[in-house]
């Protein structure tokens, strides 16, 4: 390799670390859950978790891990290969099914991951004559999908209405011949639901479909965990939803699409990550199917999780912090700057509360934050105790 290519990437990641934007990873010696061990210099360190997306506490479920061990025992460990060749058992199309009851809809596909549901679920829908309007502020999968589709592309600023209006507009003087509109049902780095009753409205005014990405509702928001459809009222209305197991359905890997019988039918044709990827591997798909089971009755769990984050927000207020609005468990702690986040992020490990500083390019330049994710997996005293944490660290950092 050339030594120059080399010292071109080393100057690369020499400017990322001086701009403050370097990231770093840390390693965790046991399962994901509220309290987590996090390996350190000189040991292990246990530490109240805030930044996984683990709302319900089913990663490290019993039940969801008896279910995963069952499975490698019934089914083996692996696939090793793709699924329309001979990778596919009955315990996918079992949480097929499965996932496909939970939404309400004919039928469900599942990948490897929602990253690559988001990237295989264009191209193969939407073909040149057509029209894709995508949320500016959409997960960047879909932003990737969208790329991979020959269809008219067209972005409205996040959640607004009258820009979304303007570019159904514009596709139809185009002369787009079916036009989808992608959204994420919950905006990741913001915590807010996207406005879906007002965008479902003008998808039927306009004639078009509708798209949600669910990844960070599915199971812990809505009636019975349904997402931010069911939440928002308009379940019959969204035509397509996308998801992942790899949150609150048990945090292990896995996406799905759950649409209408010939929409799954021609994604199983042609969707590429589909079809170039192995099927999920037995354990990882028992396990989400015993997650999903759980999430569906656990509205005692769901209670646990609104009544944590209205707490939190409360508190963190209260200490001089600005948040952004919203009802979701995803609740950012706004700072500015990058470095700012990162100070913030070190105080608390210092105090014992595992956090991450999002900064550019994850959310745009001024917009630094700590987002803070609420799970059933704490108690009381854990969320009042992650907001003397940063209380204590804002005084210290003088943020607050």
């Amino acid at each position: 390799m050339s030594d120059a290519f080399l010292r071109h990437l080393r100057a690369t990641l020499d400017e990322i670390e001086a701009a403050g934007l370097y990231k770093t990873e840390r390693l965790l010696a046991g399962p994901q859950g509220g309290h987590i061990r996090v390996a350190a210099q000189g040991g292990e360190r246990d530490m109240l978790n805030l930044c996984a997306n683990n709302y319900l506490g089913l990663a490290d479920h019993p039940a969801v891990i008896a279910a995963a061990a069952a499975a490698m025992d019934e089914f083996g460990f692996g696939m090793a290969s793709v699924r329309f060749i001979c990778g596919a058992q009955t315990l996918h199309r079992e949480l097929e099914r499965a996932i496909a009851r939970h939404l309400g809809k004919d039928d469900a596909i599942v990948f490897a991951a929602c990253f690559d549901a988001n990237g295989g679920v264009f191209e193969p829908l939407l073909g040149e004559e057509d029209a894709i309007i995508s949320d500016s502020l959409n997960h960047a999968s879909i932003i990737d999908g969208v790329r991979l589709a020959r269809a008219k592309r067209y972005r409205f600023a996040n959640s607004d209405m009258n820009a979304l209006e303007d570019a159904l507009k514009q596709a139809a003087a185009d002369g787009a011949r079916f036009t989808l509109i992608a959204t994420d049902g919950v905006f990741s780095m913001d915590g807010y639901v996207a406005k879906l009753p007002e965008i479902c409205a003008l998808a039927d005014r306009y004639g078009a479909m509708v798209l949600v990405d669910d990844c960070h509702a599915t199971g812990h928001l809505g009636e019975k965990g349904r997402g931010t459809p069911a939440l928002t009222g308009v379940g019959d209305r969204v035509d397509i939803v996308t998801g992942t197991f790899g949150k609150t359905l048990g945090g292990g890997m896995g996406g799905f699409v759950a649409a209408a019988q010939p929409i799954v039918d021609l994604l199983r044709q042609r969707a590429r990550p589909y079809l170039f990827s192995n099927s999920l591997a037995p354990p990882v798909a028992a396990g989400a199917l015993k997650a999903l089971e759980i999430a569906a009755a656990a509205d005692d769990r769901r209670a646990l999780l609104q009544s944590h984050s209205r707490r939190f927000r409360a508190g963190v207020e209260a200490a001089g912090f600005r948040t952004q609005p919203g009802v979701t468990p995803i609740i950012p702690v706004m700072l500015g700057e990058a470095k700012m986040a990162q100070d913030l992020a070190a105080a608390l490990d210092q105090r014992g509360v595992y956090v991450a500083g999002f900064f550019f390019p994850v959310v745009p330049k001024g917009q630094a934050r700590i987002r803070t994710q609420m799970s059933a997996a704490l108690t009381a005293d854990d969320v009042d105790l992650a907001i003397a944490a940063f209380a204590d660290a804002g005084r210290a950092l003088r943020i607050v």
